[in-house]
């Protein structure tokens, strides 16, 4: 019988070694910690050396720590950018600490893969996220929080309940290649979902964004890398217990809802404006008009008359959401052993009903020395989702007549109340629904120090990720009202097993590090479906399908692998100048057999000019590095793209008048040479840091050029296939980001902090297929896929509209009628045609994007505020929002969003159209969707340590803020960084009061 030794054991197994230092009287030390400048460092660890004794000083850099002994114990005081010191108090009660700023590390510890570095020894454009400053917003998502704070890493928004946000670095640098973000957790790639983990176990987000730095993840890495890391306990420290609550109230940050009657009727008048109003000019009021005739039979009574109702169908299918999060955790460690045990609840309700989102999670994390030249450890976590419950359907909440009701007189849903093949919206919502997801990852580590060879060290990981998705619903609603049910489970797993040598020497004034890498991926996903309908009764729903009539099941799975082997150079000279090289060579299962592997070097190159002796008399220059990197990254292709793909079609006709049969055919081309996308870019950045660090950042410019682009080519039908793909064209990637840090005040009482960041990124299409087939001596452009050489991806070429045509306008051209889109003539021909009046009106990438992070602090209170923007110009940052409607049934028949300025004769200036007629060409609009965002806002109050002391507490606080609570735009609709106009379909983005309580002891 196999013997298994549950992470749970090892925690214990760490509690018992920090157990068993004899109880000894102890004696009362207090002081206070200050830096150069005599001002108070906060949060300052004070530990007596040698036991697990230790405490934090306060807001005011106070402390109060019992000892052992006045006249033996020494007090280990350390804070991040100063120089520890180890104080022996020989009798001393009182003390006063000094802490000296230590140039080495005032710049943190970051994550550069594989391994860490000094921020101060960086060369590629690494950056770090700061997460502090909002563990209190109300993000049931990591990636929320990464909104704005790191310049080119461009994170959307959310709007449904636990979603995650798109992620993006430094804009596009693909047509249909991957372009997510790779996302490294404790140094083992997650193919995870960022859902499934607890916000509050991360302790930091490093942001790999050049080629210099992604390089090391070689064909993953052309989108950019996220190194998560997350809490551990430490060494020789008594165990920590901390424990927050929070609640949440959220609600819509735009107050849109569909029409109620009185609004609706109107919208019934206007689609029929020429017959409820007199003509010729249509704005007198027709006193024959008798809106009961115009409006669907299902609204009217028997005796001819509008119902009565005003049902709010929007208000039934919504409410008030909120968020409830309770999160505990105990860390410490004794002499060789350090452990972090977490455990978090997270319910969120979302603003339409059945939007749900549920976690439950639990983390070990332990480091154990098992001797003083190997380190084993553990990094693991289990969480358990639960997203239960159908929403309602949202197009039809909004499109339902408030005359309409959705339930009959005995309280039965009424199937469709418009009799019409549009559904009562609450069918979907009375359903029988479970979605699941349980994810496992576990990183199993052990790490030798080879003490025969100073320096030397040998890491060997093991990263798991197990994953369950259950699909379970029915609906007696289904296959025709006939009821449906079915069950959907898949399962993933994929193990990461690295195999790391390093070598880090210091001989004089060199200083030298290599990094060897040998490591293998394999990945497993396998589903099975099952589906049936035709039920005569649905009692037991998806746990009795063999009751329906129909019967249907699928099945799937996958496999591929990847290899790889990385070789890194760290090389510092004098302390002044930087040398990094890399070269990566990977292998992936998915390419064709002609490439299976691709070849990733880089090189930086940085010097720290700061270290000069010719700027050693410059008192207002602290830090002062440059920087360039060149490198190339790949990307890789779906697993299946470079073979032969079969489709299903009408194939054969049997006989004069027969019927076509279905048959298989293969519908692309294979491809033996299909390779690897690469992605060449040279980065230039400059740190900084003047006037005693009071202000620092960091300027990086950046120029990308991805080749080989990974696309599927359309080709001849006539040659018996659809389509190959292939690599074709190239792209440029380029732009400028800047974050600046200030130390506005800085005092006893009163600190005020701003961070700004701002970036811009443009990406233009260099080459795509090389073809010329109108012999202009220039490259096509692929119209049908909206591709241009010499513009963006996301090149909006459309027709041009000026204005909308007014009744009794003369020289209206044929096909257009007063209330319709006046198309622009191009060439001014006289007509309107695809090929000569389409032109470039702009593109959806933003031009600039900036953030503002304002954080002040009065001795226990502090206050931050954080304003995001994304802006657009002229050009920039568009997004689609028509709303035109024309006379038919269903325009009459639906229910639309209020408030919408739709042209009449008695309102010229409406922007949206309105016709009793479809034009020829309907064009559509594109606006721009620029907006300032008070994105985050969070005040917190600290309670003092003599509180504290009396509580026996080691920390206690309490905490307001608000999410999303005020958003400055021109644009029409839900949100603009959704990019959802006035749609009947539209989510909206949600607005978030917090209240919540940290206690740690």
């Amino acid at each position: 019988m196999k013997t298994f030794i549950s992470p749970l054991s090892i925690l214990l197994l760490a509690f018992g070694l920090v157990v068993g230092n004899q109880v000894k009287a102890q004696q009362t030390v207090t002081g206070t910690v200050m830096d150069s400048n005599k001002l108070p460092i906060p949060y300052a660890s004070i530990i007596e050396k040698g036991t697990t004794n230790g405490v934090s000083s306060d807001f005011d850099g106070k402390f109060t720590i019992n000892v052992n002994s006045l006249n033996k114990s020494v007090l280990n005081v350390s804070y991040v950018g100063f120089v520890a010191q180890s104080i022996t108090l020989n009798g001393r009660s009182s003390l006063s600490i000094i802490l000296k700023e230590d140039v080495e590390t005032l710049d943190e510890i970051v994550v550069v893969g594989y391994g860490t570095q000094k921020k101060s020894d960086v060369t590629g454009a690494v950056s770090s996220a700061d997460i502090e400053a909002f563990k209190e917003a109300p993000n049931t998502n990591i990636a929320q929080s990464l909104q704005g704070v790191v310049p080119g890493l461009n994170v959307g928004q959310v709007t449904s309940a636990g979603a995650t946000p798109s992620i993006r670095i430094r804009g596009a640098s693909t047509i249909s290649g991957n372009s997510n973000v790779l996302i490294v957790l404790d140094g083992i790639q997650y193919n995870g979902s960022l859902s499934s983990l607890n916000p509050d176990n991360i302790e930091s987000i490093d942001v790999l964004k050049d080629a210099s730095s992604t390089a090391v993840y070689g064909a993953q890495a052309a989108n950019g890398v996220l190194l998560i890391t997350t809490k551990s306990g430490k060494k020789n420290k008594k165990p920590v217990i901390s424990f927050s609550t929070s609640y949440t109230s959220q609600g819509p940050n735009v107050n849109l809802r569909p029409m109620r009657r009185n609004e609706y009727l109107e919208k019934v008048r206007a689609l029929n404006y020429e017959d409820a109003y007199l003509g010729p000019d249509f704005t007198t009021p027709n006193p024959d008009f008798d809106l009961a005739d115009y409006v669907d039979g299902t609204m009217v009574d028997g005796d001819g008359n509008l119902l009565d109702n005003d049902y709010d169908w929007w208000d039934e299918g919504t409410r008030t959401g909120y968020i409830i999060e309770n999160k505990a955790s105990v860390a410490g460690g004794g002499d060789n052993v350090s452990y972090l045990l977490s455990i978090g609840h997270t319910d969120q309700k979302g603003f339409i009903l059945n939007d749900n989102f549920q976690r439950k999670n639990i983390r070990v994390n332990v480091d154990i020395d098992a001797t003083d030249w190997w380190k084993v450890g553990i990094q693991t976590f289990g969480s358990f989702v639960n997203q239960d419950g159908d929403e309602p359907n949202i197009w039809e909440l909004v499109t339902s007549s408030p005359l309409l009701t959705p339930y009959d007189d005995e309280g039965n849903l009424i199937l469709s109340p418009f009799n019409t093949i549009q559904l009562n919206p609450f069918l979907a919502y009375d359903v029988q629904d479970l979605e699941r997801h349980d994810s496992f990852f576990a990183n199993l580590y052990s790490e030798i120090d080879f003490g025969f060879i100073k320096g030397l060290k040998y890491r060997v990981n093991f990263g798991n990720n197990y994953r369950i998705d259950k699909y379970y619903g029915s609906s007696e609603y289904g296959a025709g009202f006939t009821g449906d049910a079915g069950k959907n489970i898949n399962f993933y797993y994929d193990y990461t097993l690295d195999n790391i040598l390093t070598y880090n020497r210091t001989f004089n004034k060199h200083d030298l590090g290599l990094t060897l890498l040998y490591g293998a991926i394999e990945r497993k996903g396998e589903s099975t479906n099952a589906y049936t309908n035709g039920f005569e009764r649905l009692t037991l729903g998806y746990n009795s399908l063999e009751l329906g009539a129909n019967q249907f099941t699928s099945s799937s799975a996958f496999s591929e692998q990847l290899n790889y082997q990385m070789f890194r150079l760290n090389y510092k000279f004098d302390n002044r100048y930087l040398l990094t090289g890399t070269i990566r060579r990977d292998g992936f299962s998915g390419f064709a057999a002609n490439n299976k592997y691709g070849y990733f070097p880089s090189g930086a190159f940085g010097w720290i000019a700061s270290n000069e002796q010719f700027l050693d008399n410059v008192e207002w220059i602290n830090n002062l590095k440059l920087r360039v990197g060149y490198g190339v990254s790949g990307n890789q292709t779906s697993r299946y793209n470079s073979l032969a793909s079969l489709g299903t079609r009408a194939a054969y006709v049997f006989g004069d008048g027969g019927t076509p049969a279905f048959g298989q055919e293969l519908s692309s081309l294979p491809n033996a040479d299909l390779k690897w996308e690469r992605t060449t870019g040279l980065n230039i950045g400059m740190d900084f840091g003047f006037i005693n660090n009071r202000i620092n950042g960091n300027v990086e410019v950046y120029r990308n050029i991805t080749n080989d682009l990974l696309f599927s080519v359309a080709i001849p039908y006539i040659t018996g296939f659809e389509r190959i793909n292939t690599n074709v064209g190239k792209i440029e990637n380029k732009g400028v980001e800047i974050s600046l840090t200030g130390d506005i005040v800085r005092s006893n009482d009163f600190n005020w902090t701003t961070t700004l960041n701002f970036s811009t990124n443009k990406n233009e299409i260099l080459e795509l297929t090389g073809q010329d087939e109108d012999g202009d001596g220039v490259e096509d452009d692929l119209i049908s896929s909206g591709l241009f050489i010499g513009e963006s991806l996301g090149t909006y070429y459309n027709y041009e509209t000026d204005g909308i045509y007014q009744v009794g306008e003369e020289n209206i051209p044929d096909g257009y009628f007063p209330g319709t889109f006046r198309v622009v003539d191009q060439n001014g021909d006289g007509e309107i045609t695809p090929v000569d009046d389409r032109v470039v009106l702009g593109r959806s990438e933003p031009a600039y994007r900036f953030s503002i992070l304002n954080t002040f602090s009065h001795k226990n209170l502090s206050l931050s505020f954080f304003l995001n923007s994304i802006q657009g110009g002229s050009d920039s940052y568009l997004g689609y929002n028509s709303n035109v409607l024309y006379t038919s049934d269903n325009s009459i028949r639906f229910n639309y969003l209020s408030g919408i300025d739709y042209w009449q004769p008695n309102n010229p200036n409406g922007v949206n159209p309105i016709s009793s007629t479809a034009p020829t060409i309907t064009p559509p609009i594109y606006m721009d969707r620029s907006f300032v965002r008070l994105q985050d806002v969070s005040l917190r109050y600290s309670f003092d340590q003599e509180l504290l002391d009396k509580l026996s507490l080691s920390g206690l606080s309490l905490f307001l803020s608000g999410k999303n609570l005020a958003t400055w735009t021109s644009w029409r609709g839900w949100d603009p960084e959704t990019n959802q106009g006035l749609t009947n379909g539209g989510r909206p983005v949600l607005k978030g009061y917090s209240i919540g309580l940290n206690v740690s002891f």
